[in-house]
Formats: structure tokens, sequence, C-alpha cells
């Protein structure tokens, strides 16, 4: 995870690119400007899962899928996580190849980046355009993620939609050792008296702090399921 950005004013990217959204948005253009998919690994065998809400599926039902470096962190530079990790999908994919700005992959070497996307903790968004498409799935870090940064500078956390998923925690088997809090790019682990503390219904549904519990204590439960 990279470094924490404190002040969003004076970025005329941001600035410009949030009023693009707000536009599309306005006219209804978009649902939202991109959507959480929760990683792979953190769902279990037994749980139903639509096509729509994993990344492989959605690659999978793609006619063409190219990969390219990410713009945000290539823009920024504020971390070291990688920068190739961005995949386009159809029409955007071929003209990205077109243009030489992009490299054509197989599902296999997509597999492979998303792998190394969630060993370096980075949050997978579907991104839509104006035509209410899915054009790109990026794995996406809180300090240079432009919609991230959205979320955590301007509070707008009306433009990122949740996954269908919460990631629900056993306290009982919660050993506290706070590899989840550090995991939580959006800030609902938090500690508290050298304890665990996070809030179900602020969840994301990423899935990142499923993958790294020690004590395999959290689970993605589908949203609207959990047992009160």
């Amino acid at each position: 995870m990279g470094t924490e950005v404190s002040d969003g004013g004076g970025d005329a990217y941001l600035d410009e690119r949030l009023a693009r959204y707000d536009r599309w948005l306005h006219q209804g253009r978009i649902p939202t400007s991109s959507r959480v998919i929760p990683v792979r690994e953190s769902l279990s065998t037994q749980q139903w899962v639509l096509p729509g809400e994993q990344v492989l599926e959605i690659l999978r039902e793609a006619r063409s899928v190219a990969l390219t470096d990410c713009e945000c962190r290539t823009r920024y530079g504020r971390c070291d996580n990688p920068i190739e990790v961005c995949l386009l999908i159809d029409e955007a994919a071929e003209a990205y190849i077109a243009e030489g700005r992009g490299r054509r992959v197989t599902l296999e070497e997509a597999a492979g980046v998303l792998r190394v996307a969630n060993e370096h903790g980075l949050v997978h968004l579907t991104i839509y355009n104006p035509k209410q498409q899915v054009f790109a799935v990026c794995s996406c870090c809180s300090c240079c993620c432009h919609d991230l940064q959205f979320l955590k500078l301007y509070g707008r956390d009306d433009l990122i939609a949740h996954s269908d998923y919460v990631a629900v925690t056993d306290m009982n088997a919660c050993t506290h050792c706070g590899d989840c809090v550090d995991r939580c790019v959006f800030g609902v682990r938090l500690w508290e008296n050298d304890r665990v503390r996070y809030d179900p219904d602020a969840c994301y549904g990423c899935g990142l702090c499923v993958t790294v519990c020690p004590a395999e204590a959290i689970l993605l439960e589908r949203r609207g399921q959990i047992e009160g």
C-alpha cells in the first residue's frame, strides 16, 4: 500500500477527471465511475458467485484483453507497486494494441497479473465508459488511483460501487494480529485498544483482508445475507 495523501486541493488532473465523471453521472451516462471486484482467491467454492462479480469471469467473456501500464501510478509515482497491471477489454483493448500502448494477453497471463496485484494489496476496480460498459479492470492503490483519491480526499463514496460481498470476521477466531488493518485500503479495519475493530456496513468487499488472515477468521459473504 502506498503513502497516505492528505490534501486533494490544487490537483488539476483530479479536478478535471472529477468534473467529467460528475457530468456523465448527471447525464445518466454511467452508473458509477467504478465498481469493486473481489479477488478470486477470497471466494470459497461453496459460495454462489455471479459471473460479472469476478475479474476472471469478466475477462473470460471478453473477445480480447490487453495489458497496459497504470495511468495513475505512472502519473503520480507515489509507491513502488507494479505499473503494468491494467487490463483493457474488447474495443479498448484493440485500440490500445493498435496504438502500441498495450499488448494482447491470454487469460492465463491476465490471471498472473491479478495474482501479483493481490500480493501487493491492490484493489480490483472495473471502470465504466459513457456507454455504461466495463472497458477496463484496474488494480489500484490508494495513493495514486484517481477513484480511490476521490473517495479519500473528496469524500465521494458515490463514485465507487461496493461489490456484492462483505468481509465478515469471526471475532472468536481472530488473533488481532493486525494484518487485515494494514491491508484495508478503505480504512474499514482499525486498531482500538490493541484489538481489531471493523465496520461491515462500510466494507467495499474487495477481499484483500481475506487473503492475508493467518487465522482464516475472515470470509466474504454476500451482501444482504449476513446473519445478525
